[in-house]
């Protein structure tokens, strides 16, 4: 009895440790979350600029995030977690900078989209360096035995902050205009980069060799790409949901983010020893399909009430693809490349967000708005069989270069 009290203790004790940490990803993605929704609709309709800039602009800053996540990587694994994400918070506060600057001149309406593009470069770079940074800081702390918690707990804390962020800025954006919540983001960023000089600075010794990112980055390349395939779900509806409730005229597109995020949180919560109990990649596959009939719904769905309820599926099955196909890939690289591991395994949720904006909107402008939810459907479906197979190679004890 006083055994598992001690034990009930001690894991209370490292999920709030955990939690210590990766309140530097709520904090990052609650700024990447006040613009999410506003942005698209500013773009659109304050600039006068067509779906596709409007969907470029958004996802371009996964240019940077992509191109910041391996030099993350091996800060992380050189010099530990801290200094990434002291410069992850420095590059939130000034992208807010940049935010209220576009705002200041939307009047020019082509010097205002160039700023908020340097913007979004800017947000993705800080994304980048916040992106695993923040996790590695808690498994070094808490162990490797934890990876699958503190992936969990990681993820959990984005999207709770862009469920809170995205209909936060559109009230702020109704009642006080965009500037107010580029100053909201430079007053957050500044708190987070306070709170991250804080905390002591932890760095992770391994005697054994450290291997080439590009090697890493081609161990983890099969997972990744299954990640990538199940993100483009979330991108469509995070990027693309306030311009099709606006074709459809309906209202509460907000709603739709939040419900996705809600669900997504919640999954995380109720099914998190799903991996320890199942395994990784049998997880992976029934999220991957839970997140399809999530599109499914919200593609045939003739009101907006139906629609939520599609978004919410689909936040529910994408929840634990992220660290059920994270704790497979990471398991496959030596601990001393650890931090290039996550931040590689990372690169491909930002290629799939990235190529949701030109892709997406390309369709969109192609074949109609009614076309984007079938489409990210097909490329999830896609990619719960690619899953498939890899886990059949690993039951077969096949190399995955057979994929």
């Amino acid at each position: 009895m006083q055994s598992s009290t001690i034990t009930a203790k001690s894991m209370s004790q490292i999920r709030m440790t955990i939690a210590g940490y990766v309140a530097f990803s709520f904090i990052g993605y609650f700024t990447i979350g006040l613009s999410l929704a506003v942005l698209p609709i500013f773009i659109h309709q304050g600039l006068g600029y067509s779906t596709v800039i409007a969907g470029v602009v958004i996802s371009i800053q996964y240019i940077t995030t992509f191109l910041s996540r391996g030099y993350a990587g091996s800060i992380v694994d050189k010099r530990g977690p801290k200094p990434a994400v002291v410069l992850g918070m420095t590059g939130f506060a000034v992208s807010g900078v940049f935010l209220f600057a576009a705002y200041f001149f939307k009047d020019m309406p082509l010097l205002s989209l160039s700023i908020l593009v340097i913007t979004r470069l800017t947000t993705g770079f800080a994304e980048g360096l916040i992106g695993a940074s923040p996790v590695n800081w808690a498994i070094f702390v808490v162990g490797n035995e934890h990876t699958a918690k503190a992936i969990s707990f990681n993820g959990i804390a984005n999207y709770s902050a862009i469920a809170i962020g995205a209909p936060l800025g559109v009230i702020l954006n109704n009642h006080f205009e965009l500037g107010s919540i580029g100053l909201v983001i430079i007053a957050v960023g500044l708190a987070g980069l306070f709170y991250a000089r804080s905390k002591a600075a932890v760095r992770k010794i391994s005697n054994t060799p450290r291997q080439p990112f590009i090697k890493v980055l081609k161990t983890i390349t099969p997972y990744g790409i299954c990640l990538a395939l199940g993100g483009l779900g979330f991108g469509t509806i995070s990027t693309f949901i306030t311009l099709y409730y606006a074709y459809l005229n309906w209202e509460g597109a907000v709603l739709c983010l939040s419900v996705f995020s809600l669900l997504f949180v919640l999954g995380r919560i109720f099914f998190a020893r799903s991996i320890d109990t199942y395994g990784g990649m049998k997880t992976a596959m029934t999220c991957l399909a839970v997140e399809s009939i999530g599109l499914l719904i919200l593609w045939l769905a003739k009101d907006p009430y139906l629609a939520v309820i599609g978004a919410g599926i689909a936040g529910l099955g994408f929840s634990l693809v992220f660290p059920a196909l994270g704790v497979e890939a990471v398991r496959l690289v030596p601990d001393s490349n650890q931090g290039a591991a996550l931040g590689g395994y990372g690169l491909f949720i930002d290629l799939s967000l990235g190529l949701t904006g030109p892709l997406v909107g390309g369709v969109a402008s192609q074949f109609g708005l009614m076309y984007i939810f079938p489409f990210s459907m097909c490329m999830v479906v896609i990619g719960l069989a690619l899953a498939v197979r890899i886990y059949g190679l690993r039951q077969s004890s096949l190399p995955l270069k057979a994929i």
